[in-house]
């Protein structure tokens, strides 16, 4: 209990008039003392159970997980960095494929084109021949109707002028020289 006096005694100072609280000590050990033997202890403690094995092992085994994740991530890396150049390459190649379609595209057509042109030009040709022979045959059926017309009329006048200018007798006559043509 005298302790417990002296840690609540105030000490006065004649000279600065100033009042210190004495600090509280047990076993002549003060605050500080104790708080550095308790943190011993229980640092002691923590050696005993190994506890510092433990959270070193679990920071251990923490370090591999996180390893293991960024050796994961670059392999992750290297496979997406593959992937985009595959797909470049899938892109500029499908740029020329296009590119050629279309100039493929251009030929084909100019060759559409040309092909049209070409038989337009020998469509126009057929037809023009197929009219200049229309033409031809409608000159030639004309002609013939104007020769068998030309003909019916010399015939017609030739019966006319036969028929006036020859007589029963003339023809006798006639038939009789052709006869005796033929006997001779």
């Amino acid at each position: 209990m005298a302790n417990h006096a002296e840690t609540t005694a105030l000490v006065e100072h004649a000279a600065g008039g100033v009042e210190h609280h004495v600090e509280p000590s047990a076993l002549g050990l003060g605050p500080g003392a104790w708080a550095a033997l308790a943190m011993v202890v229980f640092l002691g403690i923590l050696v005993w159970k190994k506890v510092p094995g433990a959270i070193v092992g679990g920071l251990d085994k923490q370090i591999d997980a996180i390893r293991k994740q960024l050796d994961e991530a670059k392999v992750l890396r290297a496979e997406a960095e593959k992937l985009r150049a595959e797909y470049a390459a899938k892109i500029a190649n499908a740029e020329k494929d296009a590119a050629s379609m279309v100039e493929h595209a251009k030929t084909e057509a100019a060759a559409i084109v040309s092909k049209a042109e070409a038989d337009a030009t020998a469509m126009i040709a057929r037809r023009e021949k197929m009219a200049a022979d229309k033409i031809g045959a409608a000159e030639r059926a004309a002609v013939d109707e104007l020769r068998a017309k030309a003909a019916e009329a010399a015939t017609a006048a030739a019966r006319n002028l036969i028929a006036k200018n020859h007589s029963a007798g003339a023809d006798k006559a006639l038939v009789d020289g052709a006869i005796a043509g033929l006997v001779n």
